[in-house]
């Protein structure tokens, strides 16, 4: 599809929202000699961070505001696709669990994305990156996050219309604001399901570790792939781990495959993240768990919907949860029956061999 035509319908498309949602719109069309200024000429010392798509650096209004700028660095139909898909879908979705849009600028070859700046970074920032070892992810900052980024991602799949798998559920893609709500981000692989579809077949993009066996395997893309990504999420988050770690040379390990057998042994304590130092809520702790084991079960059909997702994870039904905790995953006399179903032994990363332009990207997660 041609660049200026596939922007020519994404302005059609935002100018028809905005004259339908005048007084929820709050998004703009920005110039870039503005976002030139907010970020000092894109500086080095204003980037946020980097990754397949380009880069994310931080920008000040001149109102004062702050915010996220995302420049794509690659000038190309898929990228101009991208950019077009997120910015569409960040303008159709409001939830306080949704990354929101301050807007967009596509002069000459730049292709720019505005959002809200979120000054606690990602979630990613605080479990393996430069804020890991400042502790600042007590209980109940987590479990809130788990809460908030379940709720967004239903909004996704049963509020918005068409409704939205989001394709790439991962803790880099879970932002925190001031107060460390949750907002989940990065709509550039989002694709919207036309009413009554179960699922659509697509090209296999995502990172290696939150993928599901049936979307990695067979690039079935559905509802049920991102409770899969959202279960190695909370896994994560309970834990500390990263979704894939290395054993020993040519051999890793998926989260579900450590998790499960001490989960089927009742010894949550060792699950839980060290740096909790035992500061957490034992039942919480064990419904986190829980819920991302049945999240991140092999069988599509046996996964939760994320409305029960929710519902778990707010623990408002004592039944349910004594059903989730006598799942037969977890009485199960072999545990080896139910791991992920994804073998890790090697460089996993055919499942995306796709995507080799986002190998970067997937990588990392194994490191």
């Amino acid at each position: 599809m041609p660049l200026t035509f596939c922007l020519l319908m994404l302005v059609n498309c935002l100018n028809s929202m905005k004259q339908n949602k005048k007084k929820e719109s709050t998004w703009r069309i920005f110039s870039l000699k503005e976002l030139h200024s907010a970020t000092n000429n894109f500086n080095y010392d204003n980037k946020l961070g980097e990754g397949g798509f380009g880069s994310v650096y931080w920008g000040q209004l001149w109102d004062g505001s702050q915010i996220a700028v995302k420049r794509l660095k690659v000038y190309s139909n898929k990228a101009e696709m991208e950019f077009a898909v997120e910015v569409e879908i960040l303008a159709r979705v409001r939830h306080k669990n949704l990354l929101s849009l301050r807007g967009y600028c596509a002069e000459g070859q730049e292709r720019l994305i505005v959002y809200d700046y979120m000054p606690n970074l990602s979630l990613l920032s605080h479990l393996h990156g430069q804020h890991s070892a400042e502790c600042l992810l007590d209980w109940n900052r987590r479990m809130n996050i788990a809460i908030g980024s379940a709720e967004g991602i239903l909004y996704l799949h049963h509020n918005a219309t068409p409704h939205i798998i989001h394709r790439d559920i991962k803790a880099s893609n879970v932002l925190l604001d001031a107060e460390f709500k949750a907002q989940v981000a990065d709509f550039g692989f989002a694709k919207l399901i036309p009413d009554g579809a179960t699922h659509v077949t697509t090209r296999v993009k995502g990172t290696l570790g939150y993928l599901a066996p049936e979307y990695a395997m067979l690039g079935k893309a559905s509802e049920s792939c991102d409770v899969y990504s959202f279960g190695i999420l909370l896994l994560e988050l309970a834990s500390g781990k990263k979704p894939i770690e290395k054993i020993n040379t040519g051999t890793r390990r998926s989260i579900t495959e450590w998790a499960l057998p001490l989960a089927c042994q009742r010894k949550f304590s060792e699950i839980a993240d060290p740096k909790l130092k035992g500061g957490y809520s034992v039942e919480e702790l064990k419904r986190v768990v829980l819920v991302g084991l049945v999240c991140a079960r092999t069988q599509a059909e046996k996964r939760p919907t994320i409305l029960e997702v929710v519902d778990l994870l707010k623990g408002e039904s004592m039944e349910k949860l004594v059903a989730l905790e006598n799942d037969e995953m977890f009485c199960a006399p072999d545990v080896a029956d139910y791991n992920d179903g994804v073998s890790v032994a090697d460089d996993s990363s055919d499942f995306v061999s796709e995507e080799k332009e986002r190998k970067q990207e997937i990588e990392n997660v194994g490191k």
